[in-house]
Parts: structure tokens; sequence; C-alpha cells
């Protein structure tokens, strides 16, 4: 069947990019078409470098061709990326990084009990795993967990002397170098702080140690959206964030809080993906069976309808937990189900980083004093 170039502008005059009012033509997201015989290439711009929505894209395009054109057509797309450019954002605090750290990534929850510390502590050690130079921020100033996670509770950092400076050696174990409040507080004393006093006691958490060199600095933020958050942000240029949620809808909206708060104009730290955590129970005598006890793909749902990426699903299993509370974290298990989905999980965070520093600028530390509903206000 012979078809030519205008039966392809007119198919694809039906279909859009995702988040796009206008179709694909009229958007000028189609840059060219050729065809040739039975081939048809399609070249198209967006200004999004997210993986799943250039795989949606070029499966759209594929789908109406062969649907509206040609069922034999041989189609290929080719999906070029031209990213805005955005207004230089008056909140930002240039130069304030910290030397040898490459990439810090923010693992947030829009509420509790969802396993953010436990994922961000799998995941550091299965990067650790891959070869990667890690650590861990626990800045979970009101409860922080990542020391029990590691096994290091007792354990207190010591000074070591940094170009004649007195500087804070991270605690290390598995291969992670990890810094938490939790050192420095009694297990039956609580943390009573202001919001200036909290955001005191994180700067010297940051600045004042030997980090050494990283390839990743996690950190574990509190839950909610708050005074902590900002202060992070303020003192530090986050590569990108990590969203954790179970697939409940009370965790879900929370959730969508949280990717908001990246997302703010004034804030634009790119959201690398969400991680569904809890997303199902297999029974250990039923290993082909799958419950959703608290719902089905909710998170990936999320991911979908905000679209930014999802990162992939965490099952439900008593050894995660069990690990978790003697201090083992269960990715260092070998050759196991729960090893292999934070392997999964840990890839899809590395690539999306690396398509995150191949398509946008590095991101700067933010100027932000207070938050007033969605706005921010400068100094």
């Amino acid at each position: 069947m012979k078809f030519s170039k205008q039966d392809i502008l007119k198919a694809l005059e039906t279909i859009s990019l995702p988040g796009e009012g206008k179709n694909m033509v009229e958007s000028g997201a189609v840059v060219n078409v050729v065809t040739f015989a039975n081939e048809v290439i399609v070249d198209l711009k967006m200004a999004t470098p997210a993986m799943h929505i250039k795989k949606r894209a070029e499966a759209d395009v594929q789908k109406v061709i062969l649907e509206q054109v040609s069922s034999e057509a041989e189609v290929i797309v080719n999906i070029k990326v031209e990213a805005p450019q955005k207004p230089e954002n008056p909140n930002l605090i240039k130069g304030k990084h910290i030397p040898g750290i490459q990439n810090i990534i923010a693992v947030a929850s829009g509420k509790g009990g969802v396993g953010k510390s436990t994922v961000t502590a799998n995941l550091a050690v299965t990067l650790a795993k891959m070869g990667f130079k890690v650590g861990i921020l626990d800045a979970d100033i009101y409860g922080p967990s990542i020391p029990i996670m590691f096994d290091v509770a007792a354990e207190r950092p010591l000074s070591v002397q940094v170009d004649g400076k007195s500087k804070m050696k991270p605690v290390e174990n598995y291969g992670i170098k990890v810094l938490s409040i939790g050192f420095f507080t009694k297990p039956n004393q609580a943390v009573i702080w202001r919001g200036p006093m909290a955001a005191k006691a994180l700067n010297q958490l940051i600045f004042d140690a030997d980090w050494g060199t990283l390839d990743f600095m996690l950190l574990d933020l509190p839950p909610g959206t708050g005074d902590i958050h900002l202060s992070i942000m303020q003192s530090l240029p986050i590569t990108g964030a990590v969203v954790v949620s179970t697939p409940q809808n009370v965790a879900l909206a929370d959730a969508r809080k949280g990717v908001a708060m990246f997302q703010q104009e004034n804030i634009q730290v790119p959201v690398l993906g969400i991680i569904e955590n809890m997303a199902y129970f297999t029974p250990e005598e039923l290993p082909e069976n799958k419950y959703f006890i608290f719902g089905k793909e909710g998170a990936k749902n999320l991911a979908e309808d905000l679209e930014i990426p999802f990162l992939g699903e965490i099952p439900l299993v008593q050894s995660i937990r069990e690990s978790g509370d003697v201090g083992h974290p269960a990715a260092l298990q070998t050759n196991s189900p729960v090893g292999h989905a934070f392997e999964e999980v840990t890839k899809k965070v590395v690539e999306q980083t690396v398509l995150r520093n191949e398509n946008l600028p590095p991101t700067e530390a933010i100027k932000i004093t207070t938050m007033a509903g969605c706005s921010a206000v400068k100094k």
C-alpha cells in the first residue's frame, strides 16, 4: 500500500504529546516526516527528558500510523529533547556545593509510616553493591532511624583534621558513610527543637563533616513538607528527589503534595520519580500469589497522572522489616526476590539521575525564608 507524507501528518493530528493540549502537528512537536516504500521516519521534539514520556510518545506514533495509515508500515520514531530555557530563579544561592559529592538525592514522603527510611537504607546498600561511593545524611531530626538500620546506633563520629580544621568523620558500615542526629542523643531522649535549632544542627552535619568523595549522598528527609525540608534545600543543591508512597489513597494524597513541594516555581528540584513501597504481599507458601493489601498500583497511577517516572515497586515482605530492625538492610541479601526488587528500583533511580544530569542544568540551593500557601518569599 502506498501512502504519502500528508497521510502520516493527518494521522498524527489525532494524537498529542502527554500534557499538551494541541495535537502533535499543531504544537510543532513533529519536526519532519519522511516516507520511502513502506518505511516511515517521524522526527519529534519534546521539552521533557523523562524516559516514560518519550516511550509513550513513540508508542502513540507507531500505533496511530499502523491503525490509520498502513498496518504494514515500518515506523521509526526519532525524539530530540529541547528543554525550554527557564528564567533565572531569584531564590538561588550560587556556589553552595560540597566538594567531592557528585549527586545529592533527597528521599521524601508525604506522610510517615510508608517506609521512606527503609527504602533509603536499601537504595544506599544497592548503590554500594553496584560500585558507587555512597553516603546517607539522616535529616529526620525528630525521628532518626538510619543508625539502627545500619547497626551503628552505639557509634559516635570521630573528629579528624582536614586542612587545619576539625571535622566529623561519618560512621561507616556496609561501605556506606552515615551521619545522623541520632549519634548525638540518647535512645530515650526526645529532640525538642524549634526550626532554627534543627537547621543549625543539620548544617553542622552537612558542612562540618569530612564526607570525602561520594557518587551519591542520600538525604533521608522527615515526612511531610515543612521547615526541615526548606532548611535542607537552602543548604544544599539537590540533584533530584525521590518520593516514596504506599498504594492507598491516604498516602497518595500526601505524596502528591510532596511532589508539588519540589516542583514549586521558587524551588525547582527535579523529581526523579515515585517508588511504591508495600505494593503487594506474597506468602512464602504461595510464591505465585500477590495480595494487594493497601491497593493496587496507586503510586504507579499517581506517577502517570503527574507525568513523572514510576521507579518501581517494593513488596510487603516480613524480612525487610526484620532486617532493618537488626541493622542488616534486606538488600544485602544476594539472589533473593527482595534484593532483586531493590536492584530494579535502584537501576531506575540511577537511570533518571543520568538523564537529569544530561538534560538539565545543575540545581542550586534556594534562598527562602518562609512559605505562605504556595508562594515563597525571598530575603
